[in-house]
């Protein structure tokens, strides 16, 4: 890292001598109950056990930042990982300068100028409270309200109210409780006389922190493993609310977060594929620098010159961004979260995303997916959809390298961007695959591969039709019907060599789901007792199962490869193979 990482461990009172900020583009406080009370248990129980023993609480990340206010120049903190515990450190405070008698004067100010520090123009301190929270307007007025006014903590009614609003702001909803919290643990019996000296003197936070964004962010992301995590995401929110007038920042800010919202843990990954259908290539660094380097400050180089130029934006920050995202939001809410039966008079638009979302290996796609979608929304929509499920389940199953898997789903959407007419589309090379490599898949051994689980999905889906919803349950068990490992003096061994079960037992038409795990005592059975004991209960929720023994009443070497022929014919045609 190219600056200077300033490290060390502060006791609580040094804490709170310096200055944070709660930057915009960092998540919301959501410590509930539990977490605010184990915080005060652990203080508590490490006080009782040893009185004079020093206490690590945890740690922080922070940015260093020069602030300048009136005549007055300090340092200040950006906190990028342990605002939630500072946070409710910053509440216990306040809950203590309230249950404190105003005999007690010199606690009192202790507390506030925690809390709250006036100016000192001598000492070169300014007038302002220790964490400021950029996150909201409404965190700001709540904290002024409840916080740093002396007595606020005691607005019982109000904490209560603003804790139960459900449709509150989130910081806000769980600050309120936090404080009722608090208040309950010290009601209980707790003495704050013993617990307040011991927080401030023996209890210690570390902290890192480096005065370069990207630096404090990589020790971030290195550091942090637990807590409320930060996200790329985070940070390109912050960036492109930035390049808004201030009017507009909350109305864009509730766009992003409906976004977000939706998303949860998976919002980074939707923005991953923003950012293909956009860059069109592999990513190659992290999402924030793929945004910066590819999206905003594209660049090429001149091999001539030996040296960078800078080129158009593939998009600018501010509303072009959150129009975008929200754009493609929009798209992917059509595609996955809605009803497409009034579109086709039938599910199989449905049915075929159910297929791809559950037996594809990865999510790349979805972006080529998203940009069809963004030029022509429904119109041929499932003809799209099939060839897009073949072409990149095909790569997967000749065992293309990743790499090469993903540079093809980025050539479809070069392609859709260059093509607007959908019959030249659909016939335009980029959905070709490497037909004999597939036909050489289907015919070979499939148990054991990572693609079985998909091809079975897919039989599945051939046979179960679209009048109705394609929904696998959750556990799917994939059954030899003849056995890996039968008895010796089975029936098995009377219907197929050894030669013939090494060559047959892994094929495509010897396996089915089962909706249960396997039971290895049950599954050695000879097929007519299989059928009925084993077999009979666990496959009526899966199409191709039913069919196949609604199609066999034995199980000989000519019905398991008459079973793999149809199987294979199936595929062949979905895929188009002659």
């Amino acid at each position: 890292m190219s600056q200077k990482i300033e490290s060390d461990k502060l006791f609580i009172k040094d804490v709170f001598q310096k200055w944070y900020r709660i930057p915009e583009y960092q998540r919301p406080y959501v410590w509930g109950d539990d977490q605010v009370g184990e915080l005060l248990e652990d203080v508590r129980r490490a006080r009782e056990s040893n009185p004079q023993a020093q206490y690590f609480l945890g740690s922080m990340v922070l940015q260093k930042n020069q602030r300048q206010t009136d005549a007055t120049s300090y340092e200040e903190y950006d906190l990028l990982d342990g605002q939630q515990r500072l946070t409710t450190l910053f509440l216990i405070t306040a809950v203590i300068r309230d249950l404190t008698p105003a005999s007690n004067g010199a606690r009192k100010k202790t507390c506030q100028d925690s809390l709250y520090q006036m100016a000192n123009p001598d000492d070169n301190v300014p007038e302002r409270s220790r964490i400021v929270f950029d996150i909201r307007d409404e965190v700001r007025d709540f904290v002024q309200q409840f916080v740093q006014k002396d007595g606020g903590t005691l607005m019982q009614d109000q904490l209560k109210l603003l804790a139960g609003q459900k449709d509150g702001d989130t910081s806000v909803r769980h600050m309120a409780g936090a404080l009722l919290r608090i208040h309950a643990f010290f009601a209980a019996g707790t003495p704050v006389d013993a617990f307040f000296p011991f927080l401030r003197s023996n209890v210690l936070m570390i902290y890192v922190a480096a005065e370069g964004l990207e630096d404090a962010f990589h020790l971030f992301t290195v550091m942090n493993n637990r807590g409320i995590k930060l996200r790329n995401s985070d940070i390109l929110k912050a960036q492109n609310l930035k390049a808004l007038p201030e009017a507009d920042r909350a109305a864009q800010a509730k766009r992003w977060e409906a976004t977000e919202n939706h998303f949860g843990e998976e919002f980074d990954v939707f923005l991953s594929h923003i950012r293909t259908i956009l860059v069109k290539q592999k990513a190659s660094v992290n999402l924030l620098q793929e945004y910066e380097e590819y999206i905003y400050h594209p660049r090429e180089f001149d091999r001539s010159t030996q040296t960078y130029h800078p080129k158009p934006p593939l998009l600018t920050k501010g509303k072009a961004t959150f129009d975008f995202i929200d754009r493609h939001y929009r798209h992917y809410l059509a595609l996955f979260d809605q009803d497409h039966f009034s579109v086709a008079q039938s599910y199989e638009i449905d049915n075929q995303l159910t297929l791809m979302r559950l037996g594809l290996e990865a999510e790349h796609w979805i972006a080529p997916l998203l940009a069809f979608y963004d030029r022509h929304g429904n119109q041929r929509l499932m003809e799209f959809l099939r060839l897009l499920d073949n072409k990149i389940s095909a790569d997967w199953m000749v065992a293309l390298t990743p790499t090469d898997r993903v540079q093809n789903a980025n050539a479809i959407i070069q392609t859709i961007e260059s093509i607007s007419d959908l019959n030249t589309l659909f016939a335009d090379p980029v959905f070709q695959f490497h037909a004999t490599g597939l036909r050489s898949v289907f015919d070979g051994e499939v148990y054991g591969r990572r693609f079985a689980r998909y091809l079975l999905l897919k039989l599945d889906l051939l046979s179960h039709g679209h009048t109705t919803r394609f929904q696998p349950p959750p556990t799917l068990s994939i059954e030899h019907i003849l056995p890996q490992t039968p008895d010796v003096q089975s029936q098995w061994r009377k219907d197929f060599t050894d030669p013939q079960r090494e060559e047959w037992t892994d094929k495509l038409g010897n396996l089915i789901f089962l909706s249960r795990r396997k039971n290895s005592s049950q599954g050695n059975l000879d097929f007519t007792l299989k059928k009925e004991k084993y077999f009979k209960s666990n496959i009526e929720l899966f199409s191709h199962s039913v069919r196949v023994f609604q199609s066999f009443s034995t199980w000989t070497l000519n019905d398991l490869s008459s079973n793999h022929a149809t199987v294979v014919q199936q595929l062949r045609n979905c895929y188009g193979l002659p």
